[in-house]
């Protein structure tokens, strides 16, 4: 993702410095922010409960029982501990994190600086998928003379590598996928160690607590949620941005510093966050109970206006057959589960059998929560199933009469790796299904076994196994061509055209 602009609402704290900076280096630095003072483990434990210091990556786990437990298994089995700054940030429509590393690299390594000192940490590790990020902070290193007490790992830009298992198995030199059985980082995590996990605003944020005091830190955002909230706006929004608010604040006045109109729905939290219709929106304030009242949640710190020129369905298509790609592929709720729902909401919001579509879309999110490896297949769910209450009038359009007649203008950002386009010569296809097969969510059947084509470029990370399918395809249907420049996004997939109109037989495979 190219650079955002980063503003302000309130006096700024994360991003003191960076109004008028790209990147503040060491000396620029500490002019702006005090050399945090060394701490106990019970220290640094009592500051950040004293701060209510939360994690910003998505949970909010609170930061003091991480730490605790970090320790607390260190000394149960006599182990030296790691931390680990996650800035991977894997998701499209995030930038907040990059923000951070980009131009503020020391404000993060200070606070790993203060939690690795407190807990006699062997190095401090920082995982990136940035290369702007990852210059940053390894000239950051070099300026610190931190030497080989830190360093920066370089992981794949995937949806699902800042998990936190993922994370660790990537720091390790495995495959960057959350493992088949949940752990802790704080038991085991990089090289068998305990390890402290937490995201880069996290850590930004302990520095901040650290070097103004639980008492100053509170004097700004909500008694149950002190301090300020760092998020990215993009969506519709016509000046994109990360934006430093102090908690409490309405989300009405953050659309309106970055020119976004709430319209039909704001998606908060991200692609594993939730809708929230438009005057909802309005009404909400930034914060994590607030966001959760309304039915949403602050999630990863993303907020996305829709915007009323754009389909919403066919927006959520696109994002639910992007989440249904990005998954590690080994459970089923991952493997079977969203490449049902993606397809089944691409239908929808192409209108083929949309009423049957709507149907499948629910019964499949139903299935897929609380049964995956990880929380991706909880998080789709969230993300489809909010957007099926809100665009409900949406729904009901497509259902009654094939659509809504907006086209679908790629709003939510769904991956930018895309070089190749699959197309099909409808005088070979005969109907084999092998397509489908090799690209289970991205192919899909239509009521007479013939493929359903997406209209959208494919993936990189998929492009061995289209080249599958095009190799697999015994009629020599299938062709990959590349991508146009500046490709416009069509409004539906590509079905065939001379589908049999409904009641008519179906041809029969050869």
């Amino acid at each position: 993702m190219s650079p955002l602009a980063v503003r302000q609402i309130g006096p700024p704290r994360l991003t003191k410095g960076l109004e008028s900076a790209r990147r503040l280096d060491w000396d620029a630095h500490r002019a702006l922010h005090p050399d945090p003072r060394p701490l106990t483990t019970d220290r640094l434990v009592a500051l950040c409960e004293a701060g209510s210091l939360h994690g910003r990556g998505g949970a909010g786990f609170p930061f003091a029982r991480k730490v605790r437990a970090t320790a607390d298994s260190a000394v149960r089995r006599r182990k030296r501990t790691v931390v680990v700054v996650n800035g991977t940030e894997g998701e499209p429509g995030s930038a907040k994190d990059k923000a951070l590393l980009r131009g503020a690299p020391h404000l993060v390594l200070d606070g790993a600086a203060v939690a690795a000192t407190a807990l006699g940490s062997l190095e401090i590790i920082v995982a990136v998928t940035d290369p702007d990020a990852a210059a940053s902070v390894e000239r950051a290193i070099a300026e610190r003379e931190l030497g080989a007490r830190a360093r920066v790992v370089r992981l794949p830009e995937r949806f699902i590598t800042g998990e936190g298992g993922a994370l660790v198995r990537g720091i390790n030199g495995g495959r960057p996928i959350p493992p088949g059985r949940k752990g802790r980082a704080s038991t085991r995590g990089v090289d068998g160690l305990p390890t402290l996990l937490s995201n880069a605003e996290t850590f930004a944020q302990l520095a901040v607590l650290a070097g103004l005091g639980p008492r100053r830190y509170r004097q700004v955002g909500l008694p149950d949620e002190p301090g300020t909230v760092l998020l990215t706006v993009t969506g519709s929004a016509r000046f994109p941005a990360v934006v430093e608010t102090a908690a409490g604040a309405p989300l009405a006045h953050l659309l309106d510093l970055c020119g976004g109109r709430a319209g039909e729905g704001v998606l908060v939290g991200g692609y594993h966050g939730a809708w929230l219709a438009g005057d909802v929106a309005t009404r909400t304030e930034v914060s994590r109970a607030g966001l959760a009242a309304a039915g949403g949640a602050l999630g990863a710190g993303i907020v996305m206006p829709l915007g009323r020129g754009t389909c919403p369905l066919g927006e959520c298509a696109r994002v639910a057959g992007y989440l249904a790609a990005e998954s590690a592929g080994q459970c089923g709720p991952c493997r079977l589960g969203l490449p049902d729902i993606a397809g089944a909401l691409a239908a929808l919001a192409a209108g083929r059998d949309a009423a049957a579509a709507r149907d499948t879309v629910r019964r499949a999110t139903r299935m897929v929560v609380g049964r995956g490896a990880c929380s991706h297949p909880d998080g789709t769910a969230r993300f489809v199933s909010s957007a099926l209450d809100v665009f409900a009038a949406d729904v009901d359009r497509h259902v009654a009469e094939g659509g809504c007649g907006r086209p679908v203008r790629g709003v939510l950002p769904a991956g930018t790796d895309a070089r190749l386009s699959l197309e099909v010569d409808w005088s070979r296809c005969d109907g084999h299904g092998l397509c489908a097969d090799v690209l289970r969510g991205t192919v899909r059947l239509d009521e007479y076994d013939y493929p359903v084509i997406p209209s959208e470029p494919i993936p990189a990370r998929l492009e061995a196994d289209a080249r599958r399918a095009v190799a697999v395809c015994p009629g020599l249907a299938l062709r990959l061509v590349p991508r146009a420049p500046h490709e416009p996004v069509a409004r539906a997939d590509r079905a065939r055209p001379d589908a049999p109109p409904p009641g008519a037989p179906g041809p029969g495979r050869p």
